[in-house]
């Protein structure tokens, strides 16, 4: 990864930036919270499954799980499923992230202390009880066709498709459609 003179991190494998520079949690907010009608969605769902295509820095994880604690009912569960074939290390999170620590004071803290070391392979880290983060360190083309989680809400995040064409293919849109519970939302 590289920072660009603007300041939004930027993937070297694809020439792409992670977020907006001027507000990437406005942007995460906007195209995957609102647009997938959450908090609105978490409600009368024992659980909720996430699926999202490319984890990133991490920032969609952190908007979720905030909004979840905010709304959710104490029983309730979040599963976020995230496949990232280039992930960043915490250290890198945290540096690429830090400008919104105080928007996530101890989610911030936890996710950086729970981070995985080895970035390779299928990582499982339960939060709080009640939130499962599961990291899929692999091609998503590779590795989708194994996941069996019935899923609510997708999170379309692998850069935009001119920059990473092999994400936005007909193995990840056909594992979509058999992965999705009746009313997912992308």
């Amino acid at each position: 990864m590289d920072t660009s003179t603007k300041g939004a991190p930027r993937s070297k494998e694809f020439d792409d930036v992670y977020f907006c520079a001027q507000d990437g949690l406005a942007e995460t907010r906007h195209v995957f919270l609102d647009s997938n009608n959450l908090p609105e969605r978490f409600t009368g769902k024992n659980s909720f499954v996430i699926c999202e295509t490319g984890f990133g820095t991490g920032l969609n994880f952190l908007a979720v799980w905030k909004l979840f604690n905010e709304v959710a009912a104490q029983d309730q569960k979040l599963h976020f499923i995230s496949f990232e074939k280039y992930p960043l290390t915490s250290r890198q999170i945290e540096e690429y992230l830090q400008i919104w620590r105080f928007e996530f004071p101890d989610l911030f803290d936890e996710l950086i202390k729970n981070y995985p070391d080895k970035l390779s392979g299928t990582v499982s880290i339960e939060f709080q009880g009640n939130v499962l983060l599961t990291l899929i360190f692999d091609d998503v083309n590779d590795k989708i066709a194994s996941l069996e989680s019935r899923v609510d809400c997708w999170f379309l995040d692998g850069f935009k498709p001119s920059s990473n064409p092999d994400m936005w293919s007909e193995t990840v849109f056909a594992n979509m459609a058999r992965l999705s519970n009746k009313g997912a939302t992308f």
